[in-house]
């Protein structure tokens, strides 16, 4: 009987022993499992938000709301800042509806460009220009790299840089930011005119006279002629051949107006950039040829020949006059406005120039107050 209990003692004790390495068993691998799991959330974390960090710089989305009403694929970016680089913008910017009838009521906006080293010196003049004329514009500015400019919420300004890249004169990287200011334009699909300018520009008419000359042309406003002599012809390289022919070379103002079809085409080309990249460099200065040639072989009856903007070449030299404080009064601007007369849809008109350069800044003060009675705003 003793011999029994003992034995049954033994018995209860290795019981007792197994089931304590059972859950000595269970809880190791219980906190592996838990270590496991820990390590594995922290990986994916890592490893997501780098996979989200890449897919942002290469994705662009039109939709920032539910992709189930119009109103999100028709309104533009809710802001100009992205991080596409030129070909990820330029391929976004050029989708193109096939129903050429819009589905909504679309009012034509204006994209005012402007293409600048750093401040916009003249911005109040501007600010007074478009006052008032709100959801029939808008603004891009594309300025040196690391230039932030410095506008209140309450400016016309405030919020409208595109992200830049370095842009020399005279070289291919200056056709790449206007390209850049273009695409950015295009993003909006009110834009329908897409104006060029430079922080040297002003307005020389009021908004509502701009609008109806632009929105009511036949033909958009770009320069395209034949120059002989060595600033024009002599510029040209026989290595363009045969994408462009001597007889194609054109010659035009860097300052341009142009509808949403010839954006689309200056944007989206390759062809004849890679020919201009290569062969035109100073002094051939890209930025007076590419433009102008390539519109002039693709859609030479969609340009009006000439630039709206007044420059004045007079003085001589690489750079035109620039107009400070002591240029500007009433018979200065009777002399340009009234000058010349032009072509305007088949018409002999003296209205030909709805913006002027180069402005200094110590122009501002006496513009502000010959604003209201020269210009009519």
């Amino acid at each position: 009987m003793q011999e029994t209990n003992s034995l049954n003692s033994v018995r209860t004790l290795q019981k007792t022993a197994m089931t304590f390495k059972i859950l000595h068993f269970f809880l190791i691998f219980l906190v592996l499992g838990l270590a496991v799991c820990i390590v594995s959330m922290n990986m994916i974390r890592y490893f997501g938000t780098k996979n989200m960090a890449s897919t942002k710089s290469s994705r662009f989305h039109p939709c920032y709301d539910e992709m189930s009403s119009l109103e999100c694929w028709i309104k533009p970016p809710p802001t100009l800042m992205h991080t596409m680089n030129d070909t990820e913008l330029f391929w976004r910017a050029t989708f193109v509806p096939g129903i050429r009838q819009y589905p909504y009521r679309r009012v034509p906006k204006m994209a005012f460009m402007f293409l600048t080293r750093g401040p916009l010196p003249l911005s109040p003049l501007w600010e007074r220009f478009f006052r008032g004329n709100e959801g029939l514009y808008s603004i891009y500015i594309h300025s040196s790299p690391g230039y932030e400019l410095d506008y209140s919420r309450s400016s016309v300004f405030y919020g409208r840089q595109i992200p830049s890249q370095a842009a020399e004169w005279g070289q291919i990287s200056m056709c790449d930011a206007e390209k850049r200011l273009l695409a950015n334009a295009m993003l909006d699909l009110s834009n329908e005119y897409f104006i060029l300018l430079s922080e040297a520009c002003i307005p020389l008419r009021n908004f509502t006279i701009v609008y109806r000359y632009i929105t009511k042309s036949w033909y958009s406003f770009m320069g395209s002629y034949d120059e002989e002599g060595p600033f024009g012809r002599g510029r040209y390289s026989p290595s363009m051949a045969p994408e462009v022919t001597l007889e194609q070379w054109r010659k035009g103002s860097q300052w341009f107006e142009v509808n949403r079809e010839l954006a689309l085409r200056m944007v989206e080309d390759v062809t004849y950039y890679t020919k201009f990249k290569e062969f035109c460099k100073p002094a051939c200065y890209v930025d007076e040829h590419y433009f102008p040639t390539m519109l002039h072989i693709q859609t030479p009856h969609f340009l009006a020949n000439r630039s709206l903007t007044y420059t004045d070449w007079s003085r001589g030299g690489p750079h035109p006059a620039t107009f400070g404080k002591n240029d500007i009064s009433t018979e200065f601007f009777a002399r340009i406005l009234g000058s010349r007369s032009c072509y305007y849809n088949h018409r002999q008109v003296y209205l030909c120039h709805l913006f002027g350069r180069k402005f200094a800044p110590s122009a501002l003060g006496p513009l502000l107050r010959l604003s209201s009675d020269v210009f009519g705003y």
